[in-house]
């Protein structure tokens, strides 16, 4: 959902438990408008109290993911209902996804590393 002009990190491991949501998509040849608008979804969900953060790739042949982390179902619940998420959604289904699969957990366990 950013443009990663700056360094590189995954989101870093919460005390569980919290949500994910895993949207994976592939894009369709149409993508008129998409980089504004997946770039203006990160100011709203910054809003949503208990937004963690969100993490993205993309590989070179089209598919997409992206983990959205949500400190309680709630916080994913507001997400999901934003007006601008939905219209986006809708344009989405609409033109730019050729496909896409939402999958939403609940994380019980968390750890990671960085170098030093």
């Amino acid at each position: 959902m950013s443009d990663h002009s700056g360094p590189v990190a995954p989101v870093e491991a919460y005390e569980p438990p919290y949500y994910v949501a895993v949207f994976t998509t592939v894009r369709t040849q149409e993508q008129s408008g998409y980089s504004e608008t997946n770039a203006r979804m990160v100011e709203p969900v910054k809003d949503v109290p208990g937004f963690l953060g969100v993490d993205h790739a993309q590989t070179p042949g089209g598919l997409g993911v992206t983990v959205g982390y949500f400190r309680d179902a709630d916080a994913l619940t507001q997400w999901r209902a934003n007006a601008e998420h939905r219209a986006a959604q809708k344009r989405g289904q609409a033109e730019w996804y050729q496909s896409c699969t939402v999958h939403v957990a609940k994380v019980e366990r968390s750890y990671g590393f960085r170098r030093a």
